[in-house]
């Protein structure tokens, strides 16, 4: 399914009708929809899309050029011998075409695994054959670290050469509606929370009406599609990756400081900074630090979350309950799950909340605050004015006492602007004498929705 992505086809449909060669590069996590992407800009349009996997470099230069033979038409190309890149391109660019021709290298990491010189050969083919040749050509990886290091760093070959790059990250929460049209939306609050916005991850779940069925056959199930995955996506981009797998598994379970989860992982914190940037490089983590700090990136109370749902949902649920998956025992780690499932849901929905807030509000930033003994879900900061809210993902309604606690809490913040909004966040409701209260104050905003309507 082709879902949101316009900008990003957008900026290929460019690529395509500017004069002359381009060269893009389009890398992104497993699964994220990079090749659902390639497709369609490709659909009405001449191409060549070559798929590269770990085979040996002369296996894949022949399935290269019987893929250049067959869009061409040349069985003359299909009988003889070509050895390297090189000698496919120069192919290609003596021949002549109406349109401009795209060429899609696929998982193009793994060309360059099998062999290293190939930045180099690309930085040839680029300079010396396809320079000034009508071809869009297209790099294309799911492996972020190698594709990074190939393609993108100052010490590449191919560094300055792109003319445009796409991360494509997975879809944003409001776009899972085009998955699930007949879901509430504290259903799709709940699909999110475990499958992030990953396109083939929401796919498996499109037919199961219950969530915690669709969880046990497609993610507890030891033969099921998504039970190995972050372990595959870790074991791709990193060295180590049972440190890594500590520190996932030890912040899944709520250490959220940094000397907190170097005592879990056995280390001191000097020797943890290191993977702790890896994850944040690979989009794995986030480092939070209180919405009003004025140097975030020296500020010393840094707390560190996992950003991407499913890994956060994986390394609390399944990782730690491996040994009674193994045997096929599903229901000890779904009764895990049921117990804490709000509780777990909670913190994507306050994530949400922040979200919904700086779209409907004129502020400069949002995010959460805390100090030594005091949280706030939302603090919205505008050039005059701040917000305050509270998120109580729970079955119980929420009522005056809620706000009351607020109202004290938002006093501790330090800047010194005044509150303008108090908002309220909940996924049951209110109570009738919250609401009769709202209906009398101009600062107190009542959200029961976050505005996900089902299509």
């Amino acid at each position: 399914m082709f879902v949101n992505r316009q900008k990003e086809l957008q900026l290929l449909q460019e690529e395509y009708y500017t004069d002359g060669f381009r060269f893009s590069v389009i890398y992104g996590r497993r699964r994220v929809g990079k090749t659902t992407l390639i497709k369609e800009y490709i659909s009405n349009k001449p191409y060549i899309y070559l798929l590269s996997t770990l085979e040996p470099l002369n296996i894949i230069i022949q399935r290269f050029q019987h893929l250049v033979a067959d869009f061409f038409n040349d069985e003359f190309l299909k009988n003889i011998k070509l050895t390297t890149l090189e000698d496919i391109f120069k192919y290609i660019s003596n021949k002549n075409f109406d349109k401009k021709l795209i060429i899609v290298i696929d998982e193009f990491q793994y060309l360059g695994k099998v062999e290293k010189s190939t930045p180099s050969q690309f930085q040839y083919i680029i300079d010396e054959i396809l320079r000034y040749q009508n071809i869009h050509l297209i790099l294309c990886g799911s492996i972020i670290s190698m594709m990074y290091e190939q393609t993108l760093s100052y010490s590449s070959p191919l560094y300055g050469r792109r003319t445009s790059s796409i991360k494509l990250n997975a879809l944003e929460f409001n776009y899972l509606r085009y998955f699930f049209p007949q879901k509430t939306e504290n259903e799709l609050i709940e699909l999110y929370a475990i499958l992030y916005g990953v396109p083939k991850y929401l796919e498996l779940f499109k037919d199961k009406s219950d969530i915690f069925q669709a969880i046990e056959q497609n993610i507890l199930d030891k033969n099921s599609f998504l039970y190995e995955e972050p372990r595959f996506i870790l074991q791709n981009e990193v060295n180590e990756p049972m440190t890594y797998f500590t520190i996932l598994e030890a912040i899944a379970h709520g250490e959220h400081k940094l000397g907190n989860i170097a005592g879990r992982v056995n280390k001191n914190v000097q020797n943890i900074t290191s993977f702790i940037s890896k994850l944040i490089e690979l989009d794995i983590i986030y480092k939070d630090v209180p919405i009003t700090e004025i140097n975030p990136n020296k500020s010393k109370k840094g707390l560190y979350f996992i950003k991407d749902n499913f890994f956060r949902f994986w390394f609390a649920y399944i990782l730690p309950y491996k040994s009674q998956l193994e045997i096929g025992n599903t229901s000890y780690a779904m009764k895990k799950i049921q117990e804490n499932f709000i509780g777990f849901v909670a913190k994507v929905y306050e994530e949400l909340s922040i979200h919904y807030t700086l779209q409907n509000y004129p502020l400069l930033k949002a995010g959460r605050w805390w100090n030594k003994n005091t949280e706030i879900d939302v603090v919205g900061v505008s050039e005059d004015f701040l917000l305050v809210g509270e998120c109580k993902y729970s079955n119980k309604k929420v009522g005056i006492d809620i706000l009351q606690e607020l109202e004290i809490k938002s006093q501790k913040i330090e800047l010194k602007l005044p509150i303008k909004y108090y908002l309220l966040f909940s996924k049951s409701g209110f109570t009738k004498e919250l609401i009769d209260i709202s209906n009398q104050r101009e600062d107190l905003i009542l959200i029961k929705h976050l505005g996900v309507q089902s299509i």
